[in-house]
């Protein structure tokens, strides 16, 4: 999964966190304080869980987040994304490394969830075990696979998260097509429609906004110029002249996860992506922080 998914996905969990915490939760509000501000952890969760240097392994999103509970206390929810077609056999094994190197440096509550992306209807486990003469372990998680979801209940739903299942779920259509003009075809119908869906309902402008720019940039095109059809299409929907573009939602996130100035390697890997889906090179410099002439030998 490309980088830029890794960005699109850190940046809807943190813009529609409490709607995360609803939809899989039905008791969240009761049992969490939403009207104190929750807290991002991803560098604390860096040190008790550096990430990987291989380029070939599978990439997992990570989120440590503070959350109050109504009572006053504070609760650490742990959430884990999956956002790679590649199933990493040993995952249950890294859930439950998680969970006890976070209870062991911060002796907090944590409830964890893993949301799998990939394309397969395979059901994955929920839980990491360990038994050996007499002693035994047993660790649980929870676990969302977003290919196994039915689309009418989550077309239904009033949740704003439904709409970024819905997304994730309309990424994985056509796969298995040959010819890319037809996928081409088939997502940019999808996307349309759940442009109508998401203006339809009654969500917050903020959120709309949002969950339209993952929209935008998470179901992509082989074929670049049809993003240029599907905004005019979402123009006329809006019945505005401008909208929030590909550009504009990269620079938000990059100013949301404060892209670090000694990372030119990681740099160098989302520019070369982004000037493959048409990207602007001057937006590109922008985001990355890359000159343009490094830009233009890519």
């Amino acid at each position: 999964m490309r980088r830029k998914d890794d960005i699109l996905w850190k940046g809807i969990l943190e813009d529609v966190f409490d709607d995360f915490l609803t939809f899989f939760d039905p008791e969240a509000e009761q049992f969490y304080d939403f009207n104190k501000k929750f807290e991002f952890l991803d560098k604390e969760l860096e040190q008790v869980f550096p990430p990987e240097n291989d380029e070939y392994s599978p990439k997992i999103i990570d989120k440590l987040v503070k959350v109050f509970t109504r009572d006053g206390k504070e609760e650490w929810v742990l959430v884990h994304v999956e956002v790679q077609g590649q199933y990493q056999q040993d995952f249950a094994r890294r859930m439950f490394t998680y969970f006890y190197r976070i209870l062991d440096k911060y002796q907090k509550p944590i409830t964890a969830y893993a949301i799998f992306t990939e394309a397969i209807h395979k059901e994955r486990p929920n839980s990491f075990q360990l038994e050996f003469r007499g002693t035994s372990l047993l660790y649980t998680f929870n676990t969302y696979k977003i290919s196994r979801q039915d689309e009418g209940e989550l077309q239904a739903s009033n949740n704003p998260f439904a709409m970024v299942i819905l997304t994730a779920k309309a990424a994985l259509a056509g796969k298995d097509f040959i010819d890319g003009k037809e996928r081409d075809a088939l997502l940019l119908k999808l996307k349309l429609e759940l442009a109508r869906q998401l203006l339809a309902k009654q969500i917050a402008k903020e959120k709309i906004r949002v969950l339209m720019n993952f929209l935008r940039y998470y179901v992509r095109f082989e074929n670049p110029a049809i993003n240029a059809k599907f905004e005019q299409e979402v123009e006329i929907l809006t019945e505005r002249r401008t909208t929030m573009g590909i550009e504009e939602l990269l620079l938000d996130r990059a100013t949301k996860q404060g892209l670090e100035k000694g990372k030119k390697e990681e740099a160098v890997a989302i520019a070369r992506e982004m000037k493959k889906d048409g990207v602007a090179i001057e937006q590109i410099a922008k985001f990355t922080k890359l000159s343009i002439a490094d830009i233009e030998k890519l």
